[in-house]
């Protein structure tokens, strides 16, 4: 792989970076500088002027309303999105159930839902871990019975990112129980406002309400709610999940984190300089440093297979999902390292831009340590979601290695 960018790449990301810079809203760039919370609002106003600029969907093809851009343009705009503070691009509606409506909806679920996605109408969230169902997914029990021209959905779903703003849920439900239990499986969509839902939330360690528990007591859904075929949705879900373990690499967001790494050894001081003199704590930094490396190498690699949206892509998403995770947790604790006694206070408000820091604390605080301190604790899961790099391990060892 040619690692130099070419001249017309190289235009492109000047004409990138320049709609960034007229475009992000400062406000938007000032909270992601900081480390601050962002609101649902900041995400679909982002959306909404993508949109405007025929960006809606960077990584959509141009027959459904997206740029058509080819994967060094989409890696190029993620780079330069996540160095600029842009908000990134709803994962759920963008890159997990859109490839899945792409490849096995109907023409009229495509023609309602995607057009939706682009406009920033519709705020799409995940069902698909239950209690006692998570990396174990097959073993889901929230059931879809038919009645009439309508599905009857009763269970539970838990560990639901950002249901609590959104409109749609992409929900695999048991339509049976026959045979095994990969065979008795349906993908819906589900409107969050049917009558039978209900969103509680789950308060994380970093105290943000981040994921829910979402309950469905006799929902009424529609057949025609359901994408491709009955009890086919464990085909719909994989591929969906490989898409979604793509997207973890986090290759753009990894190198601002590295950013910000160095800027906190530069900052901070050990036995009277500047820690980034260290040489120990140098050589890890290194190593993280190529490990990103070769992580978006690979990353480019996989991605670059793809011939159409039909494609699934292969078990090598799981490498992917393993090493970004790995590195984007390393980061975080690297920073935290570089933080020392720093990073102890963890402060909650600390994430809403208008906070000020107790003149108490003041000798014993950096603007950007709660944010920090936050994002370690809530980096721990990515070794765990999208199925845990356990399960990436078997898969990697059974559909790569042969094992």
């Amino acid at each position: 792989m040619d690692l130099k960018y070419s001249q017309e790449e190289e235009a492109f990301r000047a004409q990138v970076r320049a709609f960034l810079e007229a475009e992000l809203p400062s406000d938007i760039r000032e909270k992601s500088r900081l480390g601050k919370r962002l609101a649902k609002e900041d995400f679909i106003r982002w959306q909404r002027i993508l949109n405007a600029k025929g960006w809606g969907a960077v990584m959509w093809p141009q027959k459904f309303g997206g740029t058509g851009w080819n994967i060094v343009q989409q890696h190029i705009f993620e780079e330069e999105r996540v160095e600029a503070g842009a908000p990134p691009q709803i994962a759920f509606a963008f890159k997990m159930v859109s490839p899945v409506l792409m490849a096995f909806g109907n023409p009229q679920q495509q023609e309602y839902f995607l057009p939706r996605i682009l406009s920033g109408e519709h705020w799409w969230c995940q069902g698909y871990s239950e209690p006692g169902a998570g990396s174990d997914l097959a073993s889901l029990k929230t059931s879809a019975v038919r009645s009439g021209d309508h599905y009857i959905v009763n269970g539970q779903k838990t560990w639901n990112t950002l249901g609590q703003y959104a409109d749609w849920i992409f929900c695999l439900v048991r339509t049976s129980t026959e045979g095994r239990p990969q065979e008795g499986i349906s993908f819906l969509l589900i409107d969050m406002r049917t009558p039978g839902i209900t969103v509680r939330p789950i308060t994380l360690l970093d105290g943000e309400h981040e994921v829910n528990e979402i309950w469905f007591d006799n929902v009424s859904v529609p057949l025609t709610n359901r994408v491709g075929e009955e009890n086919q949705g464990w085909t719909y879900a994989k591929f969906l999940l490989n898409h979604e373990r793509a997207g973890n690499a986090g290759v753009g967001t990894c190198k601002r984190a590295l950013k910000k790494l160095k800027q906190i050894a530069s900052e901070q001081m050990a036995n009277g300089k500047p820690l980034i003199q260290d040489s120990r704590f140098r050589d890890r930094i290194a190593q993280v440093e190529l490990e990103l490396m070769a992580l978006e190498i690979t990353n480019l690699r996989v991605l670059s297979s793809m011939v159409n949206e039909k494609q699934a892509l292969g078990p090598e998403v799981s490498v992917l999902k393993i090493k970004g995770s790995e590195i984007q947790q390393q980061i975080a604790e690297l920073q935290m390292s570089a933080l020392g006694h720093d990073a102890l206070p963890y402060f909650h408000d600390g994430l809403d831009i208008g906070w000020v820091v107790d003149p108490l604390l003041g000798e014993h605080y950096r603007p950007y340590a709660p944010p920090l301190s936050g994002q370690y604790f809530n980096l721990r899961k990515t070794s765990i979601y999208a199925g845990s790099n356990e399960v990436q391990k078997n898969i990697i060892s059974r559909h790569i290695l042969g094992l």
